[in-house]
């Protein structure tokens, strides 16, 4: 399995949510949420050179027949930009499947007795969490990172 610090997002049009893991990849926490806008890509970058990130998954949001919504192509631009960005780390961008991950992270939240409008931000980091899990559950099966490579 590849070691380093991985990040995930979950990229929306008001904030992202961040989460990281160790090293080893055992454990995924919630990291951060970033205000979406013409600086978010700067905050990411910043965070992946704060904590030398060697993957960044991006959440992508497709519906449960694994099509496209109207949210995809935000995500998948928003991916492209960071994997430019990041061009002289050596962090790769790479896209994942999130489906269900916000409904996931909500029912979290209000089976823990949180107001869901009161915990927007902790519900985007709880859903870049349920995305970095599925990620790293798909590392230990393949030996290799998960999801599709942005370039």
């Amino acid at each position: 399995m590849i070691t380093g610090v991985r990040i995930a997002l979950d990229v929306g049009t008001v904030r992202i949510g961040v989460a990281k893991c160790d090293r080893e990849g055992l454990l995924a926490t919630p990291l951060t949420t970033i205000s979406a806008g013409p600086d978010s890509l700067n905050q990411v970058k910043l965070l992946v050179d704060e904590h030398d990130v060697v993957c960044v998954y991006v959440g992508k949001p497709i519906n449960l027949a694994g099509k496209d919504t109207a949210s995809t192509k935000s995500a998948l631009d928003f991916a492209h930009e960071l994997s430019v960005l990041l061009v002289e780390s050596n962090s790769e961008v790479r896209m994942i499947d999130e489906r269900l991950s916000t409904v996931s992270a909500q029912r979290g939240m209000q089976e823990a007795g949180r107001n869901v409008k009161q915990s927007r931000d902790a519900i985007d980091q709880a859903a870049a969490v349920v995305i970095l899990e599925h990620a790293l559950a798909t590392e230990r099966h393949s030996g290799g990172l998960a999801g599709e490579e942005v370039s």
